[in-house]
This record gives C-alpha cells, sequence and structure tokens, in this order.
C-alpha cells in the first residue's frame, strides 16, 4: 500500500529564519510536506540552536521548531554565498525571512527585488512592528511585544504583572505567517497570481487582544488582573481542595449556576439571590460567590470535587503542571506523540502536528544538524564537489 501524498509535496519553501517566529511557520509547512530548506550562518548557524542544552544537548526551542528541514550553511555577506541563495530562490516557492529591519533590503532580498524576475514566488516577512511606519527599524522579541501589546497589564494577579508563560507573540506570528503562506499558495494555484505576505509580531499579538481592547475602549476600564479568575465571568477560577490541590470550575451561563448552587454547594436558594442572579451580578459580587464555592471546596478532595461536578455537568480540571501535561491520559489514549530524531543519534517524543487530515500521516522527519544538507543541495544546483570544497575552505559554507 503506498504512502498518501502529502498536501504541500512539491512545494519548495527557502527560509532565511532564526529564534521562533519564522521557524514555526516554517515547520508547520514542513509538516503538510513542503521541502523546507533553513539557510543557516555557516559553523553556529540559527542562535536558537544555543538557548538552552536541555534536550540531549540540544536546545529545547530548536528541537520544536526544526523538524523535517534541511540546513543550508551560507555566508550571505560574501557575494558568492548570495549567488547561491538567488540560485535557489529561482526554484523556491516561498521565501520565509524575520531577519533584523532593513538587514533583507541590504542583501537584495527585499520583497520588490525578489519579485521583479520571480512573478511566482511567494515572499514573506515576518518583522517586529512592520516594514513601515514609525517603529518599523525597532528590534522586537517576544516579551517586549507582550508589554506593547497590553498583555502583560493583564496577566498574573492584583500584585504584579506578569509574561505569558510561552513565546505567545512569536507563535502567534508564526501562525499568521503559515496560514498567510497558505492563502498566498491557493490564490496562485486558483488565478495564477503570487501576493507576498507580511506579517509583524506587534499586530498579529494586538489581534488576540481584541476582547480586552472592546472592552476597555468600550467600558471604560481594562479587565482586572485577576490570576486565574476570569474578570467578566463568575464563578470561573482555580479553588484549592482539601488535599491542596487545585480545581478549576467554570460556570457560562445562569443554568449551570442553578445546578451549581442545587447540586454541588447545596445552597438552591443563592439561584434566586440578586446578588448572584446574573452573570453580571456575580461578578461584581465575585468576593461572596468565590467565598461560597471556596468553603464548599475545602471540604473534599480534589478527585472527589472533579467528580461531581464532571457528574452535574460543570466545565472543570485539574491545575496540571508540565510533567502531568506530558503524561496526560488525553494525548496518549489518542496516540498523539511520535517520535523525532535528533542530531547526535538520539530520538525525542513530539506532539504530532494538532489538525489531523484523515487518511495523511503526519510528517516528522528529523531535525538538522547545522549544514547536515549543503552538500546534497549544492549538488542539485550544479556544483562539482572541487566547487563545493573551495565554498567551504573560504566559509562561504
Amino acid at each position: 500500500m503506498s504512502t498518501p501524498r502529502l498536501p504541500l509535496a512539491g512545494i519548495t519553501v527557502v527560509s532565511l529564519e532564526q529564534a521562533v517566529a519564522a521557524p514555526y511557520a516554517t515547520r508547520q509547512l514542513a509538516d503538510l510536506g513542503a521541502r523546507v530548506i533553513k539557510v543557516e550562518r555557516p559553523g553556529e548557524g540559527d542562535f536558537a540552536r544555543r538557548y538552552d542544552t536541555t534536550v540531549h544537548g540540544l536546545s529545547s526551542y530548536f528541537v520544536w521548531l526544526n523538524r523535517s528541514k534541511e540546513s543550508l550553511t551560507l555566508d550571505l555577506k560574501s557575494p558568492r554565498g548570495r549567488e547561491i541563495l538567488h540560485g535557489l530562490l529561482d526554484g523556491a516557492d516561498v521565501f520565509v525571512q524575520n531577519l533584523a529591519p532593513g538587514a533583507a533590503g541590504r542583501l537584495g532580498l527585499g520583497t520588490a527585488a525578489l519579485t521583479e524576475h520571480r512573478p511566482r514566488l511567494i515572499p514573506c516577512t515576518i518583522s517586529g512592528y512592520g516594514t513601515s511606519g514609525p517603529w518599523a527599524d525597532r528590534k522586537s522579541y517576544d516579551l517586549l511585544v507582550q508589554c506593547q501589546t497590553g498583555l502583560v497589564s493583564l496577566t498574573g494577579d492584583a500584585g504584579s504583572t506578569a509574561r505569558v508563560g510561552i513565546s505567545v507573540a512569536d507563535i502567534a506570528a508564526g501562525m499568521y505567517a503559515y496560514s498567510g503562506i497558505l492563502t498566498a499558495l491557493f490564490t496562485r494555484a486558483t488565478t495564477g497570481e503570487a501576493h507576498p505576505v507580511e506579517v509583524s509580531l506587534f499586530e498579529a499579538l494586538a489581534e488576540w487582544m481584541g476582547q480586552p481592547a472592546y472592552y476597555t475602549e468600550y467600558g471604560g476600564t481594562q479587565p482586572e488582573r485577576l490570576g486565574t479568575q476570569h474578570p467578566t465571568l463568575a464563578p470561573y477560577g482555580a479553588f484549592p481542595a482539601a488535599d491542596g490541590r487545585q480545581v478549576l470550575l467554570s460556570i457560562q451561563n445562569e443554568r449551570e449556576w442553578a445546578a451549581l448552587c442545587a447540586r454541588f454547594l447545596g445552597r438552591p436558594e443563592l439561584t434566586d439571590d440578586p446578588r448572584f442572579a446574573t452573570s453580571s451580578a456575580r461578578v461584581a459580587h465575585r468576593d461572596g460567590v468565590n467565598a461560597v464555592v471556596a468553603e464548599r471546596c475545602a471540604r473534599s478532595a480534589a478527585e472527589e470535587i472533579l467528580k461531581e461536578l464532571e457528574d452535574i455537568g460543570i466545565a472543570c480540571a485539574g491545575v496540571n503542571d508540565v510533567p502531568a501535561f506530558l503524561e496526560h491520559p488525553v494525548l496518549a489514549a489518542r496516540g498523539r506523540w511520535g517520535t523525532v530524531d535528533v542530531p547526535g543519534g538520539a530520538s525525542v517524543r513530539a506532539l504530532l502536528p494538532p489538525a489531523d487530515l484523515v487518511g495523511v500521516p503526519a510528517r516528522m522527519d528529523p531535525v538538522p544538524a547545522v549544514g547536515e544538507h549543503t552538500d546534497a543541495i549544492l549538488t542539485e544546483l550544479g556544483r562539482t564537489p572541487d566547487e563545493i570544497a573551495a565554498l567551504r575552505a573560504d566559509g562561504v559554507v
């Protein structure tokens, strides 16, 4: 039985990428079968390779973001290096870059220069604050954007702000770059027109700030910073159980509130209490609501509470740490773990791509070593072994 053809088989992506946002976008294209050629600096490669050494001596970020890619090393300050890159782009469908502001243009890799003689190429630029406007020349990293969009002001508790625990601005930008590239590929396939794609970390995360932005602009104040509590719903948050574990429960409507009062709290009269009768009233009297729920939770162990809440149809969950997440029964029962080889001969567990395409197997090819595919790619471009040796001796690759 033949293996089904992956959806993006035949699509070639050349990526001048580093850190998180662009590698996340291109890894998802690779997951779907695209050939992704990752262009790295000779010797050191993508600096995200050295963020940490926790995965068999490799960076956890790099292992997560770079499976199923080919690594080509090029010194783009060298004319010969740029010549090789342009040769690659002549046969590519997509070019992705998230270099520092202005760097792509200085290398002759700006969108207009690239597409002038390559009308079918789809360039994708990922920047911090956009390629125009007053902040176009600013460097930007994930936490800076979390701060600039106001996300940090919403995260934490009443006493202190906090960074979101993952690189959420990078991930948002990577997701929009990925979906933008897919849209551009579809448009090219159906109309013949290739549209460049541009995404900024700031504008990607700004979109995700839509609800608190509306709440603030039209409500007059921004949502409170409440830890695990929800600023516009109550009760909604984590409460300590008798065994010291935390249980999170969520009430979304009046039917659920009535069920909670009657069957869990043992206080059916609270359903008609004007302080708690509506969602807005419960938010206004949050302390009172939380005190009643906390008192009840403090009388039972976490598993007992979760069982009772599930039986009456209330959304709930234990508050996991990362080790508990790694052993989550849903991931195990649904077969969501695959295996990916990494440089050095080891292998790691890796989650399958979250979007299942029925009948199409997940691609889980190795994470490349720096420059692992350089000779093979140069050979494809017509370079002889002697020419490749000369390029390597001169530090071009």
